[in-house]
């Protein structure tokens, strides 16, 4: 299958260079390699200090006003410039572990025509949090796996769950689906994921394909990352509605907590009490959005430019 790879890049740091020096080691290679490059006006797209020597024929930097980005958009932008079978979208933090996660999401995707995506497996960094480590480690376990819509009685909303931090698009099916969402907020991985198990396609997720990712949010950024998914459930109503998210998220934090107590880690435990609170009042005041002041909501998201288009 002939591969593409997309990765959009806004404020770049030390991590993109590692991300493409990986890149550079896959026993699979791109044949091309778009930079959707995410700037403010009148502001510099010069990305050689990241582009290994031997990509750089590959790789072609692709300017994006900061005015003009969008989650889903910007995604399905890149994804038009490709003619690839495959197109695996990664984040610009996300490092690959090993020289196969290329090779290894193809494979995935080959083993049924019918797999729409397949998303890698998240280790997280070796100075990220603990909290971070066990929510990773919960996310992204150790065993792939196959979802169908067969799967929505046991695992509910996890049968959606797809994150493009690390995924391999088969362009057929994505083009057919309509790809992602435009102008939409936050989600447009899972959004689409759900929309092609709801019409009989398969998601993937493959535990062999590994990026080390990982975040250390603020309180206040775990507030705002979280109003922005609570607002994108209730605009795809006819996603989310069937499938509660809040369960799987109080089985986590349980989990987690049970885990830290185990090894007596109790400070650990209060910090994680700390930031699930944060994600839950986030979330929570999203869902909600529609009752708060228009001030509020802008002090809320972290995509500002998401409300100023918004028409209604």
């Amino acid at each position: 299958m002939k591969l593409d790879v997309i990765i959009p890049v806004y404020h770049p740091d030390e991590k993109l260079h590692r991300l493409l020096h990986g890149i550079e080691r896959q026993t699979c290679q791109p044949e091309h390699l778009f930079l959707l490059h995410t700037v403010a006006k009148g502001a510099s797209t010069n990305l050689d200090w990241a582009i290994p020597e031997s990509l750089q024929k590959q790789a072609k930097v692709i300017r994006i006003e900061k005015s003009t980005f969008d989650h889903g958009g910007t995604r399905d932008m890149g994804i038009q410039l490709s003619d690839a079978d495959v197109i695996l979208l990664m984040t610009q933090d996300a490092v690959p572990l090993h020289g196969n996660l290329l090779e290894s999401l193809v494979k995935t995707l080959e083993q049924d025509e019918h797999i729409a995506v397949a998303y890698g497996r998240q280790i997280p960094d070796r100075k990220s949090n603990v909290p971070e480590r066990y929510t990773r480690t919960f996310n992204y376990p150790a065993e792939s796996v196959v979802k169908s819509k067969a799967d929505l009685p046991k695992l509910g909303i996890k049968t959606y769950f797809c994150s493009n931090v690390c995924a391999a698009y088969r362009r057929k099916i994505y083009q057919k689906l309509g790809g992602f969402e435009k102008h939409i907020i936050f989600n447009e991985d899972m959004v689409f994921a759900a929309r092609a198990i709801q019409q009989g396609y398969y998601v993937a997720y493959d535990a062999e394909a590994v990026v080390r990712h990982s975040h250390d949010y603020t309180c206040k950024q775990l507030v705002k990352r979280n109003f922005d998914m609570g607002v994108s459930q209730v605009c795809y109503p006819e996603i989310f509605q069937s499938v509660k998210s809040e369960r799987e998220g109080i089985r986590m934090v349980l989990k987690i907590l049970d885990e830290l107590a185990g090894r007596k880690e109790f400070l650990q435990m209060w910090k994680f009490i700390t930031e699930s609170s944060c994600k839950y009042v986030g979330y929570q005041l999203g869902k909600h959005y529609k009752w708060l002041p228009r001030r509020m909501v802008m002090r809320l998201t972290m995509n500002e430019t998401y409300w100023k288009e918004r028409k209604e």
